[in-house]
């Protein structure tokens, strides 16, 4: 396929990139810098969709440069002939300038849509890029969106690709540390969506090296995703189809869990929002397993319909499409439009789901009186939720006897504590502001909802007093305009249990009211772990590395006190460190990477206790501030 530089196509040029950098990724802050390396990574995963790259290489450095090395067909080198410049040149300064507008150089294409490797430059202190191409070694540096030099030729190549180095300009960056988690996440979904992909990571400050290649691409993906829930089947239901240059992929697993875990992707982007190849996948999918349950006579005549919610009760799937004309939905790509993808989707999944129960029965017939047991289930949950609305403790308005409520009506202004302990919410009911501050205190350890069905949580006093005093129902009742407080804070000791405490409370809210937390109303109190006093003044620090700060920098005439839990804390201490809005350190939760998300909960909330030990192992030193 001809790749030179007449397929670069200018759109615009690169004013404003430095001025308002968040409008082109996002932020200045780490999710920024995740960003730069997206960019310049999208540009390599691009080759190997077309079928041109085999292995990336990331690196980060420890001076904090990163370069990302490909072995694709190497950036084009020659003048392109509307502007007269060099395509290296022209790619890097012009702001969506590249070879996926006409669809000659690349089928298909991630890119799209993004805003271009030349903001990467823009935003760059120094960048470097280095192609192999056309037997030779080709070389150009720029900075902060224009050139430091001109292309030259510096030595001889036997292969092809396109190596680029760059480090984050710290006029825009104010502090350049990299969340090796969060990268390391992306290149192994990355390798899962590209079945047989190599990629490699590398941290040379950690000594830590990384290799990802998933030869069973979204089957091996799948599989990671199902490591600590029990099968209804022994391997992953696979489909697969092509049609006018689309290509469908996807990879489901029933379980006999209780959530659904489905996640779409069009060329290699996370459509987190969804989009016509999930709808087109979730009607089908429905469809055919009623069809089939009739014609088998495991659905009696009499039996309703199975719904599709009940159907997808444990499943874990991949749907991912290649295609060459994605039409996203806004900037962010969050969710998919093309109008003809749906159709294709429910004829694919139709053909080959036929196929395969044809030669499995059993699957099918498990799967089917799984949806019917999840059907049975739902319907006993709905008449508890029914009694217990006749009752009171749930659904009434009547608010829990233990919620100490804020004056305030206005939810807006109004803020509900969930306190680990009844010793810590009596402190914290002293020492709130009553005016609009509300504390919930709770009785030990919370239920772990994702080992628990639906009736069970409606049995659990303490989740019972949660969802009353936040006020919005849950699943099916799910209000947002009835929510009462638009700060939902979880105040929990600064150790382990209190750690533990945390997780499963969000795993509560990440289940059942996801929405709070998508729409930005769940905080994570952070109280002090030390209260210092030198003389009459008092300080109070929040970590272990503080402490070392501190006592390097004083010579030691000093108390020092370690808060053991929010119960050894008077009120004036509890209101000075973890209440008073002015001087409180609040961590609102955010999903950034739903899929990371349901990974993390399903592996320390799950069965399997080898995983979650490996895990807890490996980021010990975050145990206290899980990001999801």
């Amino acid at each position: 396929m001809v790749y030179e530089a007449d397929q670069i196509k200018v759109l615009e040029d690169l004013e404003a990139v430095r001025v308002r950098p968040g409008m082109y990724i996002g932020s200045t802050g780490q999710s920024g810098l995740m960003h730069l390396i997206e960019e310049v990574v999208d540009n390599s995963i691009d080759e190997a969709l077309d079928g041109h790259c085999s292995e990336i290489r990331v690196t980060v450095h420890a001076d904090n440069r990163v370069t990302v090395i490909d072995n694709g067909r190497g950036m084009p080198v020659g003048v392109h002939k509307e502007t007269g410049i060099n395509a290296v040149e022209l790619v890097m300064t012009t702001l969506h300038a590249g070879g996926k507008f006409d669809h000659k150089s690349y089928h298909v294409s991630g890119g799209l849509h993004g805003v271009g490797i030349s903001v990467v430059n823009a935003l760059s202190e120094h960048l470097c890029v280095e192609v192999h191409r056309n037997g030779k070694l080709y070389r150009q540096e720029f900075s902060r969106g224009g050139k430091l030099t001109e292309l030259e030729i510096v030595g001889e190549s036997k292969g092809t690709g396109t190596t680029v180095t760059f480090l984050p300009d710290a006029e825009i960056f104010s502090e350049i540390r990299y969340n090796f988690s969060k990268l390391s996440h992306r290149l192994k979904e990355l390798s899962y969506l590209n079945g047989g992909l190599l990629i490699i990571l590398n941290n040379e400050a950690a000594g830590i090296s990384r290799r990802f290649q998933a030869k069973g691409g979204i089957i091996s993906f799948v599989k990671e995703l199902c490591a600590n829930k029990e099968p209804l089947h022994p391997k992953p239901i696979y489909i697969s189809g092509k049609e006018a240059g689309t290509t469908v992929e996807i990879a489901m697993q029933f379980t006999s869990s209780y959530d659904e875990s489905i996640f779409a992707f069009a060329n290699n982007i996370n459509t987190v929002d969804g989009g016509t190849h999930l709808t087109g996948f979730k009607g089908s999918l429905t469809k055919f397993l009623n069809d089939y349950g009739r014609e088998k006579k495991i659905l009696r005549k009499d039996d309703p319909n199975l719904r599709g919610d009940d159907i997808r009760e444990g499943l874990v799937a991949i749907i991912s499409l290649k295609l060459p004309q994605p039409e996203f939905e806004g900037q962010t790509k969050t969710k998919l439009g093309n109008p003809e993808v749906a159709s294709l989707v429910t004829s694919i999944v139709q053909e080959e789901l036929s196929l395969y129960f044809g030669k499995n029965p059993r699957v099918a017939r498990t799967i089917i009186e799984k949806s019917i047991s999840s059907g049975r289930a739902r319907m006993a949950a709905a008449k508890a939720r029914k009694m217990a609305r006749r009752k009171g403790p749930l659904f009434s308005t009547t608010l829990p006897g233990k919620l100490a409520d804020c004056s305030t009506s206005d939810p807006a202004k109004s803020e509900l504590y969930i306190v680990e302990g009844p010793s810590a919410g009596g402190s914290a009911k002293q020492g709130r502001d009553r005016t609009f501050q509300a504390i919930l205190p709770l009785r030990g350890k919370v239920l772990n909802v994702e080992k628990a069905r639906l009736t069970k949580l409606l049995d659990n006093a303490e989740l019972k007093s949660i969802i009353t005093a936040v006020g919005t129902g849950i699943r099916e009742e799910f209000t947002p305009e009835k929510l009462r407080y638009h700060k939902l804070i979880i105040m929990a000791d600064a150790d382990v249990d209190g750690a533990h405490i945390c997780t499963l409370l969000l795993t509560f809210f990440y289940r059942y009211l996801r929405t709070l937390i998508e729409n930005g109303y769940v905080y994570i109190a952070k109280p002090p772990l030390y209260q210092v006093k030198e003389g009459k003044k008092t300080l109070y620090l929040y970590t272990d590395e503080e402490l070392e700060r501190f006592r390097a920098e004083n010579d030691g005439h000093f108390s020092l006190k370690r808060f053991k839990g929010l119960g050894e804390m008077n009120p004036k201490e509890l209101w000075e460190t973890t209440m008073n809005p002015e001087r409180r350190i609040l961590k609102k939760v955010e999903i950034r990477d739903a899929l990371e998300a349901d990974e993390i909960f399903s592996t320390l909330m799950g069965n399997d206790v080898a995983l979650r030990r490996d895990f807890i192992w490996e980021n010990s030193d975050k145990i206290t501030t899980l990001d999801i």
